[in-house]
C-alpha cells in the first residue's frame, strides 16, 4: 500500500436508516452536521434513505411500486416500436 494516501481521521459514526429508524455504528471519515445519543454516548449522525436492514435484496422482501402508472406510461411510450 502507498503511504500517506489514506485518511487519518477515522472515528465512530452513527448511520440511521430513515425508513425504519435502525441505527448502527461504524468507523468513517464522513462529515456530519448532526449528532445522536446512542447508549449514553454522542456520535456524529448520517441519515440514509436505505440500508441493509431495509433493502429488498437483504431482507428478501420485494415491493412492486407502480406510482402514477409508470409501467403503463412506459408501455404506451414504446408501443409505436412494436411490430
Amino acid at each position: 500500500m502507498k503511504k500517506g494516501i489514506h485518511p487519518e481521521n477515522y472515528r465512530l459514526v452513527a448511520f440511521k436508516d430513515m425508513s425504519n429508524n435502525d441505527v448502527f455504528l461504524t468507523k468513517s471519515t464522513v462529515n456530519a452536521n448532526e449528532t445522536i445519543d446512542v447508549d449514553g454516548v454522542e456520535y456524529p449522525l448520517v441519515k440514509m434513505e436505505i440500508s441493509r436492514t431495509s433493502h429488498p435484496f437483504y431482507t428478501g422482501k420485494s415491493k412492486l411500486i407502480d406510482t402514477a402508472g409508470r409501467i403503463d406510461k412506459f408501455k404506451n411510450k414504446y408501443a409505436k416500436f412494436k411490430k
